[in-house]
């Protein structure tokens, strides 16, 4: 049991390790030795826990996407009115700004889904798991009599994630700051639903 606990505690720290070093690199100038180096072991001592580079940089991809949706379906959860959980849902999936450590592992590392099946499957996860918060959201509200839609809840719920991988971007890069972001999802969930979202 110790052994076991001492083997989950290694694998943490290298993940822990592998999200500073792609964070200060990128992903495609990553090295083994980079990620050893952050965590103060060996390159072998890595590869006694992960196949390759790869392995554990898809481990982390996984466990980010696993963090963010957690995070965004909490947030989104936290009101009974379906007006509140979308101001809450829009407001988690905006990143705080260049430096947020979440959002960006996870574009750092979108590159990756262009040319690996394995990348581009749990990508597809992360954004079925956002469409089906904004969806369940969008339902909610028309139940509630909140939102009035005139196109589908689910082809609402993806042009809000793709608005927001957009924007993302933006702000990522220091172009736009989060309340420029979050204004113009608050514009579109008006158009889209017929709401307006006021402020908490």
């Amino acid at each position: 049991m110790a052994r076991s606990k001492d083997q989950e505690a290694r694998r943490a720290q290298l993940g822990e390790a592998a999200v500073r070093a792609l964070l200060s690199r990128g992903l495609e100038g990553l090295r083994l030795k980079d990620v050893a180096a952050e965590a103060g072991v060996t390159p072998a001592a890595v590869l006694y826990y992960y196949e390759d580079l790869d392995a554990l940089m898809y481990e982390t991809f996984q466990q980010a996407i696993e963090r963010f949706c957690r995070e965004r379906e909490a947030a989104a959860e936290r009101d009974a009115d379906a007006r509140g959980r979308l101001r809450g849902c829009i407001a988690a999936g905006v990143a705080s700004g260049p430096q947020d450590r979440l959002p960006r592992l996870l574009f750092e590392y979108w590159p990756r889904t262009l040319r690996d099946p394995k990348a581009a499957a749990l990508d597809s996860v992360l954004t079925e798991r956002q469409i089906g918060v904004y969806q369940g959201i969008l339902v909610l509200g028309e139940a509630q009599g909140h939102f009035t839609l005139d196109d589908p809840a689910r082809l609402v719920a993806a042009n809000f994630v793709a608005m927001e991988d957009g924007y993302q971007m933006d702000v990522l890069a220091g172009r736009r700051s989060p309340g420029e972001v979050t204004t113009a999802l608050h514009s579109y969930a008006r158009a889209a639903t017929g709401c307006r979202l006021a402020a908490p």
